[in-house]
């Protein structure tokens, strides 16, 4: 029964939800912003267990080689009813999140709409439009289909948080390298990830002639000359900065731990592993990320 749940907990995409409410949190610890409303984070949650299950839950014809596939095709019915219910709960939490948004919401500049609509139309983009006689997604990028991913949840974990908190604090949004800097650190971090799981996907991904990292360069290749460099790039940019501005030894030392688990679990990715370790250890890297850098936020402060 454990199991069953844990399985679901994952292959259902809950866990997705829990990091991306936790990576929210942490940049309004990190950018010293006032926390968002549970209605706010509501909406966060469903709408990350919606886009992701979708994909699966639309499939006509899964994949039974795919533990994930297989796992939906017997589980159908409690995931329609479970993309129902987020359904409701997506469309109640809007209601009340949107209900605390001032008015002169539309008076903003024309920035904020800009910033408001780029991450949603790339996520649209991903699972693609039909153009014509032909569907255009960016999933069939290749070696970009990674950036794609760290750019939107970059923006929805990094961006969005402390934009809504700045609003219902009566402020502008305002650009500043720190917050940059952030967007930038989460959009590696995720990105990273995503090159890892496409050597999951490597079979499939040659078979259909999808050019990602690992397809071209092969593995080896992929790990040392793409993940260890990027990982690496990733704590050494944070160490200039953290430097640079006189963070406390704690939070230092906070922020350092899930680069170092992402360096480890980068060399980890010679030997082969089932799904279920992407799932919870590769992607579990996003909730470490969060609880460190929030931690770092907190306790950083005093020491």
């Amino acid at each position: 029964m454990l199991y069953r749940l844990f399985r679901s907990f994952f292959f259902g995409n809950y866990f997705y939800g829990l990091c991306a409410v936790a990576l929210s949190i942490e940049s309004c610890f990190q950018l010293a912003a006032h926390l968002n409303s549970l209605a706010y984070y509501s909406v966060v949650f469903s709408a990350t267990v919606l886009y992701y299950t979708y994909a699966y839950a639309d499939e006509s014809t899964p994949n039974t080689n795919n533990e994930r596939s297989s796992w939906y095709e017997r589980n159908r019915r409690f995931v329609s009813y479970s993309q129902i219910v987020f359904t409701a709960v997506f469309v109640v939490a809007m209601i009340f999140f949107t209900r605390e948004l001032p008015l002169y919401l539309v008076k903003v500049p024309f920035y904020y709409w800009i910033i408001l609509l780029v991450f949603p139309s790339v996520a649209v983009l991903y699972y693609g439009v039909q153009l014509t006689t032909h569907k255009y997604n960016l999933r069939d990028t290749g070696w970009l289909k990674p950036f794609f991913i760290g750019f939107v949840w970059a923006g929805a974990v990094s961006v969005y948080p402390v934009l809504f908190s700045d609003l219902k604090s009566g402020e502008l949004y305002q650009l500043g390298l720190f917050k940059v800097m952030l967007f930038i650190k989460n959009f590696m971090f995720i990105s990273v990830l995503c090159i890892m799981f496409d050597i999951k996907d490597y079979a499939a991904d040659h078979n259909q002639q999808l050019k990602t990292f690992v397809v071209h360069l092969g593995l080896r290749k992929t790990i040392f000359y793409i993940l260890l460099p990027l990982c690496s790039i990733g704590l050494g940019t944070f160490f200039v900065y953290a430097f640079a501005h006189h963070f406390s030894l704690l939070r230092i030392v906070f922020n350092t731990i899930p680069f170092i688990l992402l360096i480890f679990v980068a060399y980890s990715m010679s030997k082969r592993k089932n799904i279920l370790y992407y799932l919870a250890v590769i992607d579990g890297l996003m909730l470490v990320k969060a609880i460190c850098g929030s931690l770092g936020m907190i306790l950083g402060s005093n020491f």
